[in-house]
């Protein structure tokens, strides 16, 4: 499946930049634009993973591997040949993962943006949360304002509602509905925080590096223990939360130039 996908810089090194769940490529754009300045060798291809942003639907039963092929898929159609350096915040960092287990040939170099190769546990799952606020609020709304009310209402951050209506569309006769397939969404959830990825980091050869917000839980002090100890570099960013991107964006792109 080929998905919806832009790209950012025209240089030599592909590199594919893959957002979170219940987001969009467009939500590292600032980041690939920093860096390909950084960086003009470089070229980025950010992609909408499937079932997100304005990509086609998930087909049933879909997992990591269905995601990680169709980034494949996108990429290919794009012109990127070759071994790829696949960079992911949280989910998008698990698809990397998935596709250097996959397609080891095809994935030169994994970078991951505060997620864990350990399965997600529940009550440590900040998109969980968001996701079952989701699933309440309703299938449409005269405008994003009442919708982003509704949201709100149940206890989200003004930010994190903010982030959440990016994904509505308006409606023909007036009104919004969300873009994706909720129900969808939530049962790819499940699956992909409960897939172990550790033999992507553990195999021979592997090529992985990991950068963590300080304030986030996703990558825990014995994940970096044993990410070490398979040869993994990890960073901490002190001040940042899960969304290491928006949270220091200098440091992290220091850090993407030069760590690890």
């Amino acid at each position: 499946m080929v998905l919806e996908s832009f790209q950012v810089g025209e240089g030599e090194v592909p590199t594919v930049l893959l957002h979170g769940f219940l987001g969009s490529g467009r939500n590292l754009r600032s980041l690939a634009v920093a860096w390909s300045e950084a960086e003009p060798q470089r070229r980025f291809l950010l992609p909408d993973l499937t079932g997100h942003g304005a990509s086609p639907a998930l087909p049933p039963g879909a997992d990591l591997d269905t995601l990680a092929r169709d980034v494949r898929e996108t990429a290919h159609a794009k012109g990127f040949t070759g071994s790829l350096e696949w960079v992911g915040h949280s989910l998008g960092g698990r698809v990397s993962l998935a596709a250097s287990l996959l397609f080891p040939a095809e994935v030169a170099h994994v970078t991951l943006l505060d997620i864990t190769p350990s399965p997600v546990p529940v009550n440590l799952s900040e998109s969980g949360m968001v996701l079952n606020i989701l699933l309440q609020a309703p299938d449409t709304a005269p405008s994003r304002k009442e919708m982003r009310a509704d949201l709100m209402g149940h206890g989200l951050s003004v930010g994190l509602a903010d982030w959440l209506v990016m994904n509505l569309v308006s409606l023909p006769d007036g009104g919004v509905r969300w873009r994706f397939e909720r129900q969808g969404l939530a049962a790819l959830h499940e699956r992909v925080n409960g897939t172990d990825l550790w033999a992507a980091v553990e195999r021979p050869g592997a090529k992985v590096r990991c950068i963590r917000g300080g304030r986030a839980r996703y990558v825990t002090d014995a994940d970096v223990a044993r990410m070490e100890k398979a040869g993994c570099p990890v960073a901490t960013l002190p001040e940042a939360g899960h969304f290491v991107h928006v949270d220091a964006p200098q440091a992290l792109l220091q850090w993407l130039r030069t760590g690890g």
